[in-house]
């Protein structure tokens, strides 16, 4: 097939289709921006996707300030400078352009500069998120360029406070930006690293939001097409870095992902957040690298669900039929097997396991999680031992 050209209303306005970029400006007028601040990293920033992107909304009258202050995990620090620059700048809407970490950021600079708290009272936990002046939220629209965490569909943001080496989940649901230019072509120069680590981030997320305890059959529904898609495009798409309807695949699996996990993560992002917040690691990468030790000793409560998820994806052995899968793909995608890849070793294990039990995520693993369950799992994940 080739690449659909569709518009979506769900879960907000997606423009989906390869050449949509070319929509931009429109969505900024359309989203009543006028004077849009244009976020995304430093590495992005000077290629010509981006050129591209800007000079759409120069030809328009639109003519963004640029801001690329982003790390790979977006801290406090690069928010307090987006702030400064948003005000400064006198905008009024946000185009958030790039992989998660652009996303993520971009969708609080639309956010905090309106409000009066510090924004770790809006926390995703319990309803902090109604302390929130939701009058002074400006519009976003999210333009991702990577097939991974799905934030340009998401109602949330990741962000590490520098001081405690936390992720902190930032909660509104005026989060979720207005419209979605959701253009494959734009993910095709990605290097393979970046494909494969984002690619995993979208399996990760809906791996775990399928094995979430809890009664979510919509979401259990779209995580299984969404690993569906997963598995039969992201070899794809890492084999051939221009195959174009397997990138659009890929795209949609990663929307697919972050509306999936509403239900629940678990211990494979409990385990990944710290980790990143400490070592700076990829987050998708990190998330491939805990996946099957996680699912490893998670079996007893999800053997009957992986059961039936092997069975929809084809792959024969049920549990370990998925196991094997997750443990051959990574090998097919030269995912590292170990910590070691990163260069960390054990000696903040302790710290990184009492971290995992306070994450957000932690709650919707398969099995309570514990201290000693924690590093039982970061051993696993050191020695590349499977039970």
């Amino acid at each position: 097939m080739s690449v659909p050209t569709v518009n979506w209303s769900y879960p907000t306005a997606i423009r989906f289709g390869a050449g949509r970029i070319v929509e931009l400006a429109e969505a900024c007028q359309a989203a009543g921006i006028s004077k849009p601040l244009f976020v995304t990293d430093a590495g992005l920033a000077s290629l010509p996707v981006t050129g591209n992107a800007l000079g759409i909304l120069k030809d328009a009258g639109l003519e963004a300030r640029v801001f690329a202050e982003v790390q790979s995990n977006p801290t406090d620090a690069n928010l307090e400078a987006g702030v400064a620059a948003y005000r400064a700048g006198g905008h009024d809407g946000v185009v958030a352009f790039g992989g998660g970490s652009g996303l993520d950021l971009g969708k609080l600079l639309a956010f905090m500069p309106g409000q009066t708290r510090p924004v770790w009272d809006f926390e995703d936990v319990g309803d902090w998120w109604t302390r929130a002046d939701a009058d002074a939220i400006d519009p976003i629209i999210a333009v991702p360029t990577t097939a991974g965490t799905g934030s340009e569909v998401g109602r949330a943001s990741v962000i590490t406070n520098v001081a405690t080496h936390t992720k902190k989940v930032i909660f509104h649901p005026k989060l979720l930006p207005q419209i979605v230019i959701a253009d494959p072509e734009l993910t095709v120069g990605m290097p393979k690293v970046i494909t494969v680590g984002t690619g995993m981030d979208a399996l990760a997320h809906c791996l775990e939001a399928y094995c979430a305890p809890g009664y979510h059959p919509m979401s259990e529904g779209i995580a299984l097409e969404g690993m569906r898609l997963v598995k039969e495009n992201l070899p794809r798409v890492a084999a051939d870095p221009n195959d174009l309807e397997a990138r659009a695949h890929m795209l949609s699996a990663a929307m697919m992902g972050a509306v999936a996990f509403q239900k629940g993560l678990g211990g494979i992002h409990a385990l990944s957040h710290p980790v990143g917040a400490i070592y700076d690691t990829h987050h998708g990468m990190t998330n491939a690298v805990f996946m099957p030790y996680v699912l490893a000793a998670n079996r007893s409560a999800i053997t009957e669900r992986l059961d039936r998820l092997a069975a929809f994806l084809g792959l024969p052995g049920g549990f370990k039929g998925v196991l094997d899968w997750v443990v051959d793909l990574r090998a097919e995608l030269g995912v590292p097997n170990t910590l070691g890849a990163f260069g960390i070793g054990d000696e903040r294990f302790e710290e990184i396991a009492e971290m995992s039990l306070n994450d957000p995520t932690a709650g919707g693993n398969p099995i309570p999680m514990t201290k000693d369950g924690s590093l039982a799992m970061l051993a696993a994940t050191r020695d590349g031992t499977l039970a």
